[in-house]
């Protein structure tokens, strides 16, 4: 498409690059937030050679994401972060996404979720069983590291049939792993990585473990033939069974598997740490999600069936990911001159759709900094535009884990609220952390507590 008639869209005098460039290192979000603030909905950056749009309108992130999603392939930082995380399905483009897609898409169909639904509901019950160990005793206790335990827990029972937990070094070597990614985007990958950095150390560890992990797991299933033959590990198996080169098919199931893992618990851990954050500090709300569970679930164990029940819980949720999208940042790279909107776009250009921002535009959200979960009341029209709240991305390459995402959200923030009072520790400061995924910086220490006693039916 030609680019001809569009016009260049404001932004920053190429003198403040060497500013920028320090804040985008230092503070992604404020750079962000500062550059639609101050130019609005399209907004031009020249950094050296790289021009960098930014868009913060629902339109431009349905063109881009959804109407002309051919035009635009992953952008700044998934080059540079596939020196961390491989070519898996976050990374990869063209017909191995294509291939990928069709290989994981049916382990995440609604059926198959759904009757993993017991799984979810059983962590998220000894979830509250572990919390309850620390009631009264006054001590805070990290629930953000005990929820990223859980979320990996539910990863590996529902999408591998396999107990991660078994595996105590996954986690500190997804760190490893994001901070590299990380690191890899903001340098632009242009440091050399056989430069003998802490962090260069520590991914290089962190990844020969992973690898480890991976072979494990696949030897487990080997020897167990009578496997299901529907989870993930199983289907991976199988496909990559087809490559004639055993080394690029080692590869390939590492970096899917490695990718799986990482953004398959913690986007969810990341949303529900946030909004028992939000909540500790609004207490009609949490009384309200309280009361809820009561009803829907009584004393009993819940069930699937009571998923559509809790309307405010998913509400309230849905608020949470408003304000603190588990998909910050959506960067893609334009193959062909374009117009989005009506701003010229040339070939190459990097193209950045960044919820966090759109999600507070004050045309569709007034009081944007505000937390009210009666924004998503389903009986109450909304006058705003579908693309005006993207948590999970948009178009054809919409977070494929979404429903299993939200189940296992809606379920553990409710028996959590019906179980359990947590307060969050006093003074201590939450600061949002945008790494692969919005994550909580200095994590979520809380105080457990019984709930009112009048209305305390689980005891």
């Amino acid at each position: 498409m030609s680019a001809v008639g569009g016009r260049v869209p404001p932004g920053p005098p190429r003198r403040e690059a060497p500013r920028i460039l320090r804040q985008l290192r230092a503070d992604r979000l404020g750079l962000m937030s500062e550059a639609v603030r101050e130019y609005g909905d399209a907004v031009r950056v020249a950094i050296g050679p790289k021009q960098l749009y930014i868009f913060n309108h629902p339109d431009h992130a349905k063109h881009v994401l959804a109407d002309n999603a051919a035009n635009y392939h992953k952008g700044i930082g998934y080059t540079e972060a596939k020196r961390a995380l491989g070519d898996g399905l976050l990374t990869s483009e063209g017909a191995l996404w294509k291939e990928q897609r069709r290989t994981i898409q049916p382990v995440f169909q609604h059926k198959r979720i759904a009757a993993r639904a017991d799984v979810i509901i059983e962590e998220a019950l000894e979830l509250v069983e572990r919390l309850r160990a620390h009631r009264g005793t006054g001590v805070p206790v990290n629930v953000l590291t005990e929820v990223t335990a859980l979320t990996l827990g539910v990863l590996g029972s529902t999408l591998m049939d396999t107990d991660l937990g078994a595996f105590d070094s996954v986690e500190s070597s997804f760190e490893a792993v994001q901070d590299q990614a990380m690191f890899e985007m903001e340098t632009l990958g242009l440091v050399p990585r056989w430069l003998p950095l802490r962090g260069q150390r520590s991914f290089r560890r962190a990844r020969a473990q992973l690898e480890r992990v991976v072979n494990e797991l696949v030897a487990r299933r080997n020897a167990q033939p009578s496997g299901t033959g529907d989870d993930v590990l199983t289907r991976l198996i199988a496909s990559t069974a087809k490559e004639p080169d055993r080394r690029v098919a080692d590869r390939r199931m590492r970096d899917e598997l490695v990718t799986l893992l990482l953004a398959g618990h913690e986007t969810t851990a990341s949303t529900v740490g946030w909004t028992l954050h939000l909540v500790g500090r609004h207490p009609r709300v949490r009384e309200r999600l309280h009361e809820e569970a009561v009803a829907v679930f009584g004393g009993r164990r819940p069930t699937y069936a009571d998923l559509p029940r809790l309307r405010y819980t998913n509400m309230v949720l849905q608020e949470a990911m408003r304000l603190y999208p588990p998909v910050w940042i959506l960067p893609r790279r334009a193959v062909a001159d374009d117009v989005i909107g009506d701003y010229r776009v040339p070939a190459g250009a990097e193209v950045l759709i960044c919820p966090y921002t759109l999600h507070r535009h004050p045309r569709y959200w007034p009081e944007p900094e505000r937390f009210d979960p009666e924004r998503f009341d389903p009986d109450v029209p909304a006058d705003r535009a579908r693309y005006a709240h993207i948590p999970f991305g948009a178009g054809p390459r919409f977070c494929v884990g979404n429903h299993l995402g939200m189940m296992e959200a809606t379920f553990v923030l409710s028996l959590l609220m019906r179980d359990l009072l947590l307060v969050e520790q006093p003074g201590h400061r939450i600061r949002p952390e945008p790494m692969m995924s919005l994550r909580l910086g200095g994590g979520l220490p809380m105080t457990v507590h019984d709930p009112t006693p009048a209305d305390d039916v689980s005891a």
